[in-house]
């Protein structure tokens, strides 16, 4: 069960306010242009600064390229 759409539309990163890339299969949201990864533990978005990580270019061309193929 994924996070529902009226939540996706409004939710956001906490650094920079942008719209975030939610991946199910990975129960993550991501943001592309900081190459951050926040993780949903147990269907609840965790959107602390602190609790995301960033991603290697490696990784970021692959969760790029994932959601161009969606």
């Amino acid at each position: 069960m994924g996070l529902d759409k009226r939540l996706l539309d409004i939710l956001a990163c906490p650094q920079d306010k942008g719209p975030l890339w939610y991946f199910e299969d990975e129960e993550i949201l991501y943001n592309p242009r900081l190459q951050r990864v926040f993780p949903i533990d147990a269907g609840i978005p965790v959107l602390l600064i602190d609790e995301s990580k960033q991603v290697s270019d490696a990784e970021h061309q692959r969760l790029d390229s994932k959601k161009n193929n969606e």
